[in-house]
């Protein structure tokens, strides 16, 4: 007798005589060929969906996604709808199921709930981003003053390296100003680019505090210099 062999073979993509007939999905997932349509034109269904007591009634596409069937809830329940979760047949449904391929027909019935977790992660990365966004600006608002107090270094340094001679208290008060923008900086809670660019500004503010901390010894030297001349003037 001869024995057959067993096994079950790969579907093929656009049917043929078999009665599983299969089709291929946008980003190429193969999946069994719809059972609710005549053509490959979408159908729109009417679907009931119970939020607390209230029936909603949505027309919707037959091949459109559960994540999508939440936007269109999103302002007649008034959730966020990244804070829903879609029930079909007592089971939830990923955001990213399509209603034809889960068994949504036209009248099918759905239920949605408010999802505290979702919720609650949403939240967090709108505070997170939030920071982010005021701990960039505050950034951008000390490296707008450091430009400013930059010119004023430099205006010293032109000065002392010609000769000149500068009164020490501006050179003191410049170095405060500058410190006071590292305390801002200091102050600044920050994460990965916005950290680097706060780190960036601190080295910048730390240089210019240098700079003039060399240009306040050339600038005092310069005064012995002068009383030297002026003793041994004949």
């Amino acid at each position: 007798m001869m024995k057959m062999k067993t096994g079950t073979s790969p579907p093929v993509i656009g049917g043929g005589s078999s009665g599983n007939e299969w089709e291929s999905r946008p980003g190429g997932m193969v999946v069994q060929r719809r059972t609710d349509q005549n053509s490959d034109v979408p159908r729109v269904i009417r679907v009931r969906v119970k939020y607390g007591s209230v029936y909603h009634e949505i027309n919707i596409n037959s091949q459109s996604s559960f994540g999508e069937l939440k936007k269109m809830l999103s302002g007649q329940v008034g959730l966020h709808h990244e804070d829903m979760k879609v029930l079909y047949k007592d089971k939830e449904r990923d955001s990213k199921m399509f209603l034809d391929l889960c068994g949504v027909k036209d009248r099918s019935k759905l239920v949605v709930k408010e999802d505290p977790i979702s919720q609650e992660k949403r939240l967090l990365a709108k505070r997170k981003n939030a920071a982010i966004e005021k701990a960039s600006k505050s950034i951008s608002d000390i490296s707008f003053e450091v430009d400013r107090l930059a010119g004023q270094v430099s205006a010293f340094e032109t000065v002392i390296n010609k000769g000149g001679k500068v009164e020490e208290k501006s050179l003191v008060n410049l170095i405060e100003m500058l410190m006071n923008q590292l305390l801002r900086l200091d102050a600044i809670i920050a994460d990965g680019d916005v950290k680097l660019k706060r780190k960036m500004q601190v080295q910048r503010v730390q240089k210019y505090v240098e700079a003039l901390d060399v240009l306040k010894v050339k600038n005092s030297t310069k005064k012995v210099e002068v009383n030297k001349s002026v003793r041994h003037k004949p």
